[in-house]
């Protein structure tokens, strides 16, 4: 009677996640997220404080996975895309080694005429 042997099991590699891009915020962008913190704190500071660290948190998702994000159905460029966290839309421009922030603003707003221009 032969025996076979099991062979050895190699350890498992962890998946492999590429790396995130910097990410930059544009002034605009920043402002942008102190406007929606002091809304929300008139009522809720706290609150306030958790909701501008989730939008915060979805950008730096979105620069690990940069063209996830969907084309920005009103400017129609490759490099302009935005990820949605409820009704928030979150506007980046893809750079070669950077993702910048370029607006963050509540979806049922019309989309910034001045971030269209800026280029």
């Amino acid at each position: 009677m032969s025996r076979e042997r099991a062979s050895p099991r190699r350890p498992k590699r962890p998946p492999r996640t590429p790396p995130s891009l910097a990410i930059f915020w544009t002034d605009r962008a920043l402002t942008d997220l102190e406007a929606i913190g002091d809304y929300i704190a008139r009522d809720n500071p706290a609150a306030a404080e958790r909701w501008v660290m989730k939008l915060v948190a979805a950008a730096e998702r979105a620069a690990s996975a940069p063209r996830a994000g969907r084309r920005v159905p009103e400017l129609a460029r490759e490099d302009v895309r935005e990820v949605l966290l409820r009704r928030y839309r979150i506007v980046y421009r893809l750079g070669e080694h950077r993702l910048e922030i370029l607006t963050v603003f509540e979806g049922h707003r019309l989309f910034p005429a001045e971030v269209a221009e800026e280029d």
